[in-house]
């Protein structure tokens, strides 16, 4: 038995000592030039394209098992310009051969210098890299005669250990062509380098490149991977910056990637100018805003957690020029997806953020142009639930404080409630819906507002002086569309305004009722800017398919009442209004100490929202005066006297013009 053990080990040792021997002999015989035409016809069958290598490929087999050649050329296909899609200056692997039998892969050396790859789209969409039909064809043979065998296998990495000594890409380059726009982008003078690459330690990586001319880098450690691929938690610490502008800061774990990937990652981006880092890369900055200063700092801090299921983003602050955002989001079931935010800006000024107002202006030219249909089907299937506050917001240069939305979607049904802010000495609150279930949106609105200055509101919104006074307001409306014209002609509600200790500017209204020469340009005008002060100013109003109608607009003032009824219409913007005046005994109050008296001349209005037009309803005044002057005399036979009848009408028509 033991003579046969002895026998045994002996061959076993001899059979190694022979294979030794023909490894280290074996490359000293075999001339690998020899086999270069046929390794050269073979790779060229396999891709459908042209491919040669240079005259100086060598091959080692023990104890360092490698691979080293210069000169490799892996062609375009017919119908490109470019001559080449791959090309390599020189290459270099050697791998240890006998740890390779225990899945221990030891790797002295991968050295690839000046890879040079060029990425070609031309005129007619056609792209380099796509495999040619032919080898498609006869890939597709191939697979059908071997189909590959299910594994069960579960999922990790196919090796015990990894040692690399040296890992170096030199000098590499990616040049994108696009022969349909005239684009061609480069990146240049990529270098890569590996340090300590095993499954244990920390790999350390440096990546530099040129995008354009303009540097990129990334530089940090990645590991340990451990052997358990399946269940690794891979720490990963990275800085990248590019551009001489953006620095961003990776920093935390991925996790699982052989079965479940996630990661749990801080995200840092140092303040940096998106103005300087676009005019970095020579292109024009995509937006244009009022203000020239506008997305000049921008810098973000995150944490992001996540797997392919959900994605969690915490302790958010996103910093935007003065503005500072702190922000929290989830996000989960991303076919629909559901999302749950809560953000929180301190200030911002969004007019600085809108086109100039000469693009502003030129907008409306382009509603010629047929506008395409919008699809809902995203809105429908979003589920949302959300929080905004922001504590001072300028809009359409209308300043508000301490706005409180909150926001809840489901099935294309969106519920704003609260709705709640401060603004110019009072609160605004109410609630708001919006339905995205048909291709015509319907939305609604209610709204209560409390001592609301409105003065300084319509100075800053409209930079018009027309109104002053607290408002008290409430109103709810409906409407359907997604556009000015549709929402217009579908808008419905009612409501009531209110403005208390006010004054209507511009309007000198007890002039008008009271002297209608003065009052319609028949006199001479005053210095002074005319105005109307009241003590009350309260409309009830209804809204029927952008009809606006006030059944009883009632004035109080302390010489004057009036009341106002009519329509204004939205959708053609034309006035329909009259003006009736009841008369106090004295216009103390009104620039004016006397007692006055006299004849009260109602006031049409009409023309439209730009252009209104005012003026005295002397018809309906003479003949009502007239009415009443006849009806009022003491001696009924001179209503038979002509002469009488004229002196009374004269009579009348000079009294209204002299008031």
């Amino acid at each position: 038995m033991n003579k046969a053990l002895k026998w045994g080990l002996i061959i076993c040792v001899g059979l190694v000592v022979l294979v030794i021997a023909t490894l280290l002999i074996a490359p000293a015989f075999i001339d690998i030039q020899d086999y270069k035409p046929e390794v050269e016809k073979l790779i060229s069958d396999k891709t459908g394209r042209p491919f040669t290598v240079g005259d100086d490929l060598s091959l080692s087999l023990f104890p360092w098992a490698g691979v080293s050649f210069s000169d490799l050329h892996l062609g375009n296909t017919s119908g490109f310009a470019e001559k080449d899609f791959v090309n390599v200056k020189s290459f270099e692997v050697r791998v240890k051969l006998l740890p390779l039998l225990s899945k221990d892969i030891q790797v002295k050396r991968f050295i690839i210098n000046e890879p040079y790859i060029t990425l070609v789209k031309n005129k007619d969409g056609r792209v380099n890299w796509a495999q040619p039909d032919a080898a498609k064809d006869k890939s597709a043979t191939e697979k059908k005669k071997k189909a590959p065998e299910p594994s069960t296998a579960e999922a990790g990495l196919p090796i015990k250990d990894l040692t690399v000594g040296e890992f170096l890409l030199k000098n590499g380059s990616i040049i994108w062509i696009d022969h349909s726009t005239k684009t061609r982008k480069e990146i240049t003078d990529v270098n890569l380098n590996l340090q300590d690459v095993s499954l244990e330690r920390p790999i350390k990586l440096s990546f530099a490149a040129q995008l354009d001319k303009q540097p990129v880098s990334v530089a940090g450690t990645i590991g340990p991977v451990g052997k358990d691929f399946k269940q690794a938690n891979i720490p990963l610490d990275l800085d990248i910056n590019a551009f001489k502008e953006l620095i961003l800061r990776l920093k935390g774990n991925l996790m699982n990637p052989g079965s479940k990937p996630g990661f749990d990652l801080a995200v840092e981006i140092k303040p940096f100018s998106p103005r300087q880092l676009v005019a970095a890369l020579g292109q024009p900055f995509p937006v244009a805003t009022s203000d020239p200063k506008a997305l000049d700092r921008v810098a973000l801090k995150a944490n992001l957690k996540g797997d392919a299921a959900r994605v969690t983003v915490s302790d958010g602050i996103l910093n935007l020029d003065e503005s500072t955002l702190n922000f929290s989001l989830k996000a989960s079931d991303f076919s629909k997806p559901n999302l749950v935010f809560d953000l929180n800006l301190d200030q911002i000024n969004l007019d600085r953020y809108l086109p100039p107002k000469s693009e502003q202006q030129a907008a409306p030219a382009e509603k010629s142009a047929p506008k395409k249909a919008t699809d809902y089907e995203p809105l429908r299937k979003l589920i949302l639930d959300g929080r905004i506050k922001i504590g001072q917001l300028v809009a359409s240069r209308a300043k508000i404080k301490d706005l409180l939305v909150q926001v809840k979607a489901k099935n294309g049904i969106f519920n704003l409630d609260p709705l709640q802010l401060a603004m110019y000495q009072g609160n605004v609150s109410g609630n708001g819906n919006l339905n995205v279930q048909t291709n015509t949106p319907k939305s609604g609105i209610k709204m209560n507002v409390a001592n609301v200055q409105v003065g300084p509101l319509l100075r800053d919104v409209l930079e018009k002086d027309i109104l002053e006074g607290v408002t008290q307001a409430q109103l709810q409306l409906t409407m359907s569309g997604d556009n000015a014209d549709t929402i217009k002609q579908t808008l419905n509600g009612d409501g009531q305004l209110q403005f208390n200790d006010g004054a209507i500017v511009g309007i000198d209204l007890a002039g008008m009722v009271r002297n209608a020469k003065a009052a319609f340009g028949l006199a001479q005008k005053s210095s002074e800017r005319p105005r109307t002060d009241f003590a009350e100013l309260s409309a009830p109003f209804s809204i029927k398919n952008g009809l606006f109608n006030t059944p009883q607009t009632s004035l109080k003032s302390p010489l004057i009442r009036v009341i106002a009824a009519g329509d204004a219409n939205l959708v053609t913007e034309a006035l329909d209004f009259r003006v009736e005046p009841k008369v106090v005994g004295t216009i103390k109050g009104q620039g004016d100490s006397a007692d006055r008296s006299g004849l009260m001349v109602p006031v049409l209005v009409s023309g439209t929202f730009a252009k209104p037009q005012f003026r005295p309803d002397l018809a309906g005044v003479a003949k009502k005066q007239l009415q009443e002057t006849l009806m009022g005399s003491e001696k009924p036979e001179e209503l038979l006297d002509k002469k009488k009848l004229e002196e009374k009408g004269k009579g009348l028509l000079k009294g209204i013009l002299n008031q």
